[in-house]
């Protein structure tokens, strides 16, 4: 028997209401790495999108209860911490392939995510965007919250026969409430396309400082691979005249293809700590990972500390996709507590979060070994800590004799 139009609606309410309040247990796992816990569910999925977002509810005009406006995926978010709530600025993908952004709330950062009643109603330059995606959030010292994305056009010098080609560029909005946006201009550098941009919290030299990626084309970096840093005496009519990479890609890592900052850093005692995501090419395709460096607190354009390889990569579900083997972040939150919340997208289509400290983060970052960039460096570093652990074995086996000695 086919159930009422009233019952089918009752029907979908609940089960949004089971997947917005379903618990998120950490993943227990005897061989973690010790650097951060995962978690068993994504924080945030198309299924999470409001039922007013997608369904008409008027039998009149939609009786066969069909999903009118479809969501791909929601991903790639910005954080932050807003009037004791944990906020992700997500991006929402329409199966139209246009992505917009969207305000979702957590009481405690791990589940129970929930969007709130609107998307961003966000302003448009004088020259429209075709699609905008992936923003920072930055609250500055100047009061405003910033929120850095990138906004995509067609290039207009492409041939019509080409309808993919496009132009990237940083736009900026910025806010006081996370509701009203003001949109200002967008970033204007010498490199021919810009991605990843964000801008950092404090003022340098009282200017505005951005962490940069330029690059040569929309896909490939090309020349102007690895994270910029650079200097604006504006922020509404933002120009930055001079980048200066402070961490280019690589040969044979895991951001030989190219590498991006993910969301602003986080400042500590011992300098910014920040996470980026590293690209290579495989035979599969593009692999996106996560990593992370410091940079020292009054320098930033010097790295004090770079650990080798990646700090988070795809594992489980999360490899795959709309494109798989992917994770890419551009938000975290650190409480007054120390404890810090890693959100990051999978395969561009579901969100994340684990969790970590900026203790364990920081000693990660400082004593873990840089990449010696050789199959004849890693070797040694092993041996340093094999060499390591034999001598604290010697001396324990030591300290455990002469205790039973004594006891004797």
């Amino acid at each position: 028997m086919t159930l009422s139009f009233e019952n089918r609606v009752r029907a979908l309410q609940t089960a949004h209401e089971a997947l917005l309040t379903r618990p998120n247990p950490v993943q227990e796992s005897a061989m973690a790495n010790g650097l951060y816990s995962r978690y068993q569910f994504p924080v945030l999925t198309a299924a999470h999108v409001p039922l007013t977002w997608r369904y008409d509810f008027q039998p009149q005009t939609n009786p066969y209860l069909l999903e009118r406006i479809g969501v791909n995926g929601v991903f790639n978010s910005g954080a932050i911490k807003w009037q004791g709530k944990y906020l992700l600025v997500a991006r929402v993908e329409g199966t139209d392939r246009k992505s917009y952004f969207a305000v979702a709330e957590s009481p405690n950062g791990i589940d129970n995510f929930r969007f709130w009643d609107h998307p961003v109603v966000l302003p448009e330059t004088a020259e429209p965007d075709t699609n905008v995606y992936d923003m920072r959030l930055t609250a500055h010292e100047d009061g405003w919250v910033y929120g850095l994305f990138c906004t995509e056009r067609r290039d207009p010098a492409a041939p019509d026969a080409d309808q993919s080609a496009a132009v990237a560029a940083c736009g900026i909005a910025r806010t006081k409430d996370l509701i009203t946006w003001e949109r200002l201009a967008d970033l204007k550098t010498r490199s021919a396309q810009q991605r990843n941009v964000v801008l950092h919290p404090e003022f340098v030299d009282g200017q505005y400082a951005f962490y940069t990626r330029p690059q040569d084309s929309f896909i490939e970096a090309g020349s102007g691979g690895g994270i910029g840093f650079g200097l604006s005496e504006s922020i509404e009519q933002a120009e930055v005249h001079e980048e200066t990479v402070i961490d280019r890609k690589q040969y044979h890592t895991v951001y030989e293809a190219k590498n991006g900052q993910g969301p602003t850093p986080l400042k500590t005692p011992l300098g910014w700590l920040h996470l980026a995501h590293g690209v290579r090419n495989t035979a599969a395709g593009l692999r996106y990972v996560l990593y992370m460096f410091l940079t020292d607190l009054h320098d930033l354009t010097r790295v004090t500390h770079k650990p080798a390889g990646y700090f988070l990569a795809p594992e489980g579900e999360e490899r795959v996709g709309d494109v798989s083997n992917v994770v890419f972040s551009n938000g975290w939150i650190a409480d007054d507590n120390g404890q810090v919340f890693i959100y990051y997208g999978s395969s561009d289509t579901r969100m994340h979060v684990a969790t970590s400290t900026i203790d364990t983060l920081l000693d990660y970052v400082q004593h873990n070994p840089a990449d010696g960039l050789t199959s004849a460096a890693s070797v040694q570093a092993i041996e340093a800590l094999i060499a390591h652990n034999q001598e604290a074995n010697s001396v324990n086996v030591g300290m455990q004799a002469r205790t039973s000695i004594a006891q004797l």
